[in-house]
């Protein structure tokens, strides 16, 4: 079992990326000076195994901190950060629903198990999947086939099952995009999408994966305005919508991690969206893009995560266990033969 070590206590309610495939001495030195709790990757920074494990490493001694989390978005389909020809190529979760039934569950906890295989022979340990968000006819298709399915019960089934799967091998999942992203007609990359759905209607539908899934370790939040929960705030920037809906309504208590601050759903300048998300009741707020004078503004107003966020990372790291034996042969093959009987 892996426990929060007692630093961690102190580091910076932040996840940071970083900008290419090895740790320049600007971004080593502005690490150690700001001792986020984490980090995340994204393609731009894996190329070979031995170079991304090298990597984890290096952002480990930045902070001086072996357990600092390093996340990464490896949900399969077209939102994998870990391509081919050195890792396996996973599919959409949309495809994998398609197998239907216990043929559906046992391929989304393979595949799971996979991937978190892959991750933890690189030292990441916590991956952000699975997608519970619920697609509506019409809405962009920044979601689309990440979700699991339109209906509630088996998307939370099937997430469920990808949870299981990545704890099994030793990951963490982050659920995301709490408590929903299904109805956004824009990207909330490019533009705030505004939801109009009744309480009522969100309840019985887009809350139910996320209630279903409320005791994992991590989640991450939605960008998006829902008129009917908060008629101003986006629920990153919501503390009525972070208090009543996401830990209350839906009853999630672990570590709430904003979706990444730079996305231009969120108005305002840097400094002033990772202050109103960390005020609204985020635990952490995220950074992707390795822009160093981005991340040097929000260091700026960034401080050490409160006794409650260093409570939920604590407990989400005392959930982590080193996984037991796996063989990996049997569980591709058993995956490729669920796969090829779909067709």
């Amino acid at each position: 079992m892996s426990g929060a070590s007692l630093s961690s206590r102190e580091a910076a309610a932040v996840i940071y990326g970083l900008s290419g495939t090895v740790l320049s001495a600007a971004e080593r030195d502005f690490f150690r000076a700001s001792d986020p709790l984490g980090f995340i990757l994204f393609q731009r920074n894996c190329d070979t195994p031995e170079q991304v494990r090298r990597l984890v490493l290096d952002l480990r001694d930045a902070v001086g901190r072996g357990d600092a989390p390093v996340l990464i978005d490896q949900e399969g389909g077209r939102v994998a950060r870990l391509k081919p020809p050195h890792w396996p190529a996973y599919p959409a979760a949309a495809k994998i629903t398609a197998l239907g039934g216990m043929r559906g569950w046992e391929a989304a906890f393979l595949a799971a198990r996979l991937i978190a295989d892959d991750l933890g022979q690189l030292g990441i340990t916590i991956d952000c999947a699975p997608v519970l968000d619920l697609p509506v006819t019409g809405a962009n298709e920044v979601i689309g086939d990440r979700a699991w399915s339109k209906d509630p019960e088996i998307a939370g089934t099937l997430g469920l099952a990808v949870c299981d799967g990545l704890m099994a091998g030793g990951v963490l999942p982050i659920i995301k995009h709490i408590p929903g992203h299904g109805r956004a007609m824009v990207d909330s990359h490019l533009d705030l999408p505004e939801v109009d759905t009744p309480r009522d209607v969100l309840d019985a539908n887009d809350f139910i994966p996320f209630r279903m899934l409320a005791g994992m370790p991590w989640a991450m939040t939605a960008h998006v305005l829902y008129k009917a929960l908060d008629s101003a705030l986006p629920a990153t920037l919501s503390p009525t919508v972070i208090a009543e809906t996401i830990r209350a309504s839906i009853g999630f208590d672990g570590v709430l991690l904003s979706d990444d601050l730079s996305m231009q759903a969120l108005g305002g300048r840097l400094d002033e969206r990772a202050t109103g998300a960390l005020k609204a009741g985020c635990d952490l707020v995220l950074h992707c893009n390795g822009d160093m004078n981005e991340m040097r503004t929000i260091a700026g107003v960034v401080g050490p995560m409160n006794v409650a966020a260093a409570r939920r990372v604590a407990v989400g790291e005392a959930r982590r266990f080193a996984p037991g034996a796996f063989d990996r042969y049997a569980a591709e093959q058993r995956f490729a033969a669920l796969l090829q009987d779909a067709r």
